[in-house]
């Protein structure tokens, strides 16, 4: 159904296996960054419109690809399609962010959740497959969802925070609701990653982009469990091919072992890091046994040429030589710590994905 893979540099260094340069993808590398996809947003009338539309989200994916030689693409969507699927009521406003029409606060709303049907997210689906025959193999293509938790402090907060004050004061006051829609949440997630899967997506990425506002001990019980119970139901492999799964946790520097950790054959083949954390220290504290993921600031993307060279330099030399001392591979994909501002001058993109292929080639060569 889909053409043969022509670079596989990114899935390969997932797996820990030896690449030719080190793969480097963005977060949000489709975005407001670039013209022409202001230009197909304008087109599309609304954020969910161009998301929706199948012919719109394959466009604006592949469109870096044309400018950047960016070694994966990323389904274009959002991380809130899940509880909008389950009748929260999803909507963008211009320059306020995502908003659910309908919070979830109380017993009732708590009771009224459920697994949503797939069918609901069939535009994310036809999506992924649309997007992967035009890739017509050119690269690998990540599907994606936000966390339990993260998907939670937005369905409870009803939007952004910059507090997390009701979704925290239900975690502390009322765990029981809390565990439960976690579990929804859960359940949702892992059958929506599946259903991309089988739609085409060959790696899957759970964002868990707001785990790090959490106390120790709060992480590990109610974000960093259910993203291990996503994990436990995903699909490793598909159609004969192995399916890497990538965990990022905005601020989760600190329990990067926990998060690496294999636990019942169950963990992350991937674990992406923000720019708060050393990639060597990260290297040494899970011994290889996942691959590492990121983690240049985004802001040094407004630096001049030369400076962004030598931020991109420090962080491949940072995570060192993919080969290790034992032999084996440690697995290193390049990314932002966090998506990539709509600030970004696109000039910049190119000295960096340019930087990054061509010094980890050096830095093998040695």
């Amino acid at each position: 159904m889909f053409a043969p893979l022509q670079n596989d540099s990114f899935l390969r260094a997932c797996l820990r296996q030896p690449t030719e340069h080190t793969p480097v993808w963005l977060m949000r590398q489709a975005g407001r960054y670039l013209a022409e996809y202001r230009d197909t947003r304008a087109k599309a009338g609304s954020f969910m419109g161009l998301a929706t539309n199948t012919a719109f989200a394959t466009e604006v994916t592949l469109q870096p690809l044309e400018r950047y030689a960016l070694d994966a693409a990323i389904l274009f969507s959002d991380i809130l399609t899940v509880p909008d699927a389950m009748g929260l009521g999803l909507s963008f406003a211009i320059g306020e962010g995502p908003r659910f029409a309908h919070a979830v606060r109380d017993e009732a709303a708590v009771a009224k959740l459920a697994v949503p049907d797939m069918d609901k997210l069939r535009y994310v689906f036809d999506a992924v497959t649309s997007i992967r025959k035009a890739l017509n193999g050119r690269v690998p293509l990540i599907g994606f969802s936000g966390s339990p938790w993260t998907l939670a402090c937005y369905m409870v907060e009803g939007a952004g925070s910059d507090d997390y004050r009701l979704v925290k004061t239900m975690l502390y006051r009322r765990p029981d609701l809390m565990h439960r829609i976690l579990e929804i949440n859960a359940d949702a997630v892992a059958l929506y990653l599946n259903t991309q899967i089988e739609a085409g997506a060959q790696a899957v990425m759970v964002f868990d982009s707001w785990g790090g506002v959490l106390a120790d001990g709060a992480f590990q019980e109610f974000s960093l469990a259910y993203t291990r119970r996503v994990l436990k139901q995903l699909k490793r492999e598909h159609a004969g091919a192995r399916i890497p799964h990538i965990v990022f946790t905005k601020g989760g520097g600190l329990w990067v072992e926990q998060i690496a950790a294999q636990i019942d054959g169950v963990g992350p083949d991937v674990v992406g890091l923000d720019w708060t954390m050393n990639l060597g220290s990260a290297r040494r504290l899970t011994g290889d046994r996942v691959a590492l993921q990121g983690n240049l600031d985004p802001n040094v993307l407004f630096a001049d040429a030369a400076q962004i060279r030598a931020e991109a330099t420090k962080v491949l030399e940072s995570f060192g030589a993919p080969r290790n001392a034992q032999g084996g591979y440690g697995g290193h994909v390049f990314n932002l710590g966090h998506g990539i501002s709509q600030h970004t001058p696109p000039d910049a993109v190119s000295v960096l994905v340019d930087t990054v292929h061509e010094v980890s080639r050096r830095i093998r060569a040695a």
